[in-house]
């Protein structure tokens, strides 16, 4: 746990701040490079990245503020609510948000919207591996109490009390990792538009779920009927989607070839 990065004078810059931005930069290189040979341009895909960023960080704090506000800001003056560089984001609250914002200037554009989202599907997986290794450093997302050989300890005044935890955050990072490398591979494979995004939501909503089994940091007010987390909840419409849109899009039709990406 070292969430202080460096300074810039007397202000300091917190690792989660730089996985999160190390995180877009990743994504819109591979998304820039798995759209060659599409119809996509990297004009294309850097605007709607930024569109992206804003609508997943606006979309991921709302969703955290007003789930913890009780917790963690009712006590505290009200532009805690902005401090992001503080940690406090929820994932399905900035898939929500980017998806809205994202879809909304395609649509303004008049781009097509299921074939920018399979460029950008296997990147999003990517960002989470950034995002779970900011977690781990920012000492928030840990697990429940772990005797395993892998099992971590965060330093002293952490909330654990020095217990040893499943590192959940490891998890989440290495199942992302492999849902980027199975959805890149697919990519270049892929039947129709909007086959790789909608594999996305399928892959992630499981992914999550599985890890969420050893997460150790929810108050008891977010476990329903004694152990399933807030986030299962919310997987379970997010998996329904994703098969929902596999069929609406693969009777629309098969796009054209699909040339070599990264």
């Amino acid at each position: 746990m070292h969430p202080i990065a460096f300074y810039l004078g007397t202000i300091p810059i917190r690792w989660y701040g730089v996985m999160m931005a190390a995180a877009f930069f990743a994504g819109l290189y591979t998304a820039t490079r798995r759209a060659r040979g599409t119809a996509v341009s990297a004009d294309t895909l850097t605007d709607v990245t930024v569109w992206l960023m804003v609508g997943s960080i606006v979309g991921a704090r709302i969703i955290y503020v007003t789930t913890y506000w009780k917790q963690e800001f009712a006590d505290q003056p009200f532009s805690e609510v902005f401090m992001v560089q503080h940690g406090g984001l929820v994932y399905y609250g900035g898939l929500l948000g980017a998806f809205v914002a994202s879809v909304a200037y395609l649509w303004w554009k008049k781009l097509a919207i299921w074939e920018v989202a399979d460029i950008l599907a296997p990147s999003i997986a990517l960002g989470s591996v950034f995002g779970r290794i900011g977690c781990l450093l920012n000492g928030c997302c840990y697990g429940r109490a772990c005797d395993l050989p892998w099992g971590i300890r965060f330093p002293s005044g952490h909330e654990t009390q020095g217990a040893k935890v499943h590192p959940t955050q490891i998890y989440d990072a290495l199942l992302n990792l492999l849902l980027y490398i199975g959805l890149a591979w697919l990519f270049r494979r892929k039947k129709f538009n909007g086959q790789i995004f909608a594999l996305y939501l399928i892959g992630y909503a499981i992914c999550r779920s599985v890890v969420e089994c050893f997460r150790g940091d929810y108050p008891p007010d977010h476990i329903h009927a004694g152990y399933i987390t807030s986030a299962q909840l919310l997987s379970a419409p997010i998996l329904a989607a994703g098969v929902g849109l596999w069929y609406w899009c693969s009777r629309r039709g098969r796009p054209g070839q699909v040339k070599d990406g990264s």
